[in-house]
């Protein structure tokens, strides 16, 4: 009798075991209105930074989680709309972070407040943060690049250590620019002229992630206030290009059934050796403001080394 007992308990914690394990981090992982993310890892902790919806505020949205299920809401120092204001400033608020660990362990943060980039450094996470520039002006000014919106930078480290800097966007969802420079160590200072790495389908958010010796230019496509909203990518061999889409371009875009619409501005990160997608999506809505809601999915490679169309139905719970 007590065998059988046992052998029932033993059955019963394998079963528990087994569901714990396909239990799930839903879309959207959180509640609130939130776009634009990017996120950094320190000591075990994730850092989401994003857009506060409507079309951002004064602030960012800080959200720290272990796990992806509970979330702890911040509020940081910098950027403000009232510390990232210059005389070229347009009248936009505070949008689209890209934070990221340099590499003397503090944190950068590359933004668009007013239609300008802004750099900021911090000791951590959660700052206190300042401005890159003693000056206290933007890296890049409204009115440095013509035809050019000056908003969704995205900074990358290479392998060697090298930093790279893309942002751009278009104006009345037309004229879609991405620009692209290298950064000195200081993580402030150029490294030579920006170049104009525009590709066909690109309007904004780019994202750089490098893959084996590939790297790939990420970016969003169509309106970002309806369903035409979605990520595409091109290949290039260096960081600065050229990049070349192909057949395989959109990787996730508005489903069939409408239950993810507008899916875009997005980053990525690695978690225990996966590749994960974290991006926003429009939640539908009569009004005529956008509101947005940030999800989770795994992003994956097939064996000719493209990115595969994106599952939007979450990921596992982290152990």
């Amino acid at each position: 009798m007590m065998k059988r007992v046992s052998v029932f308990f033993a059955f019963m914690l394998f079963c528990v075991a087994a569901l714990a394990q396909k239990q799930m981090i839903p879309n959207p992982i959180t509640g609130g209105y939130f776009a634009d993310p990017t996120i950094v890892k320190d000591k075990g902790h994730y850092f989401i930074y994003a857009t506060i919806d409507p079309w951002g505020a004064k602030e960012l949205a800080v959200l720290e989680t272990t796990d992806f299920v509970k979330f702890t809401r911040h509020h940081i120092n910098w950027p403000t709309k009232e510390a990232c204001t210059s005389p070229t400033s347009l009248d936009e608020m505070v949008w689209a972070p890209s934070v990221v660990k340099g590499k003397d362990n503090k944190f950068y943060m590359y933004v668009a407040v007013g239609g300008e980039i802004w750099g900021g450094v911090g000791n951590t996470p959660l700052g206190p943060w300042k401005n890159l520039k003693k000056d206290n002006t933007p890296m890049v000014k409204s009115t440095d690049y013509p035809n050019v919106h000056n908003i969704d930078p995205d900074c990358f480290i290479d392998s060697d250590g090298s930093i790279y800097l893309y942002w751009g966007s278009g104006y009345k969802w037309i004229n879609g620019h991405c620009m692209a420079v290298k950064l000195k160590d200081d993580m402030v200072s150029f490294d030579g002229a920006p170049k104009d790495i525009t590709t066909p389908h690109f309007f904004e958010g780019a994202h750089l992630v490098k893959r084996n010796k590939t790297y790939y230019l990420m970016f969003s496509e169509g309106k970002a206030i309806d369903a035409s909203y979605q990520v595409g990518y091109a290949k290039g061999n260096s960081p600065l290009g050229p990049f070349q889409e192909d057949e395989h371009r959109v990787i996730l875009s508005t489903s069939a059934d409408s239950t993810v619409i507008g899916p875009g501005h997005h980053t990525t990160f690695v978690e225990k050796g996966q590749r994960y997608i974290l991006y926003h999506r429009i939640f539908p809505q009569k009004e005529s403001f956008v509101l947005r809601q940030l999800c989770l999915d795994s992003l994956n490679f097939d064996s000719n080394g493209n990115i595969k169309k994106v599952s939007t139905k979450g990921v596992q719970k982290f152990n």
